[in-house]
């Protein structure tokens, strides 16, 4: 498992300094810009906004056919507007300091113990220790979170039936029809 001076390390040597050009809030190709959230983030950012969760997200595009007549997402994304994240408005996040775990880690991620970098302009800049220490705390929480819907999906798959039709999603909290 990696530690977080580890991860830090790696971080710091890489170098990250958000400049803010938007391009990870918004769709440069086919499927880039989805913002894939938990059941658990959906609720915060739902706090932080007021706003339903129809308006917060939407199914994950790919879909999974049983073989049995059901064909249904496994999980959420945020809702794009305009090819880029609904929250994402003059320049600025509007749920900063609700926002996902893959925003708060970008363009990092975890592989098992293998850290990937997405392409970003603010890839090698540099990057005290501090920064870089909050950076490996999130990737850590991060995966964590997405062990615990991952565990939460498998478990409602084992415990329910599918049903036939448009518009359903499996995520950590049960079968869900989505009418939006």
């Amino acid at each position: 498992m990696t530690s977080p001076d580890s991860l830090a390390g790696q971080v710091r040597s890489i170098g990250f300094a958000c400049t803010g050009c938007g391009r990870c809030c918004g769709q440069t190709e086919e499927d880039s810009g989805l913002v894939m959230v938990s059941c658990a983030e959906i609720r915060a950012i739902m706090a932080a906004t007021g706003l339903p969760w129809e308006e917060i997200a939407e199914p994950y595009p790919a879909t999974v056919d049983d073989g049995k007549g059901s064909v249904f997402a496994l999980g959420w994304c945020l809702r794009q507007e305009k090819d880029a994240c609904r929250f994402f408005s003059g320049g600025r996040c509007r749920i900063y300091t609700s926002r996902p775990w893959i925003c708060r880690t970008y363009p990092f991620m975890l592989d098992g113990d293998t850290l990937v970098v997405s392409a970003c302009e603010g890839r090698g800049s540099p990057i005290d220790e501090r920064a870089a220490q909050g950076i490996a705390s999130d990737l850590l929480c991060r995966r964590s979170a997405e062990e615990q819907e991952a565990y939460g999906v498998q478990a409602v798959l084992l415990r329910n039936r599918v049903p036939a039709g448009p518009g359903i999603v499996v995520d950590s909290e049960g079968v869900k029809v989505y009418h939006g």
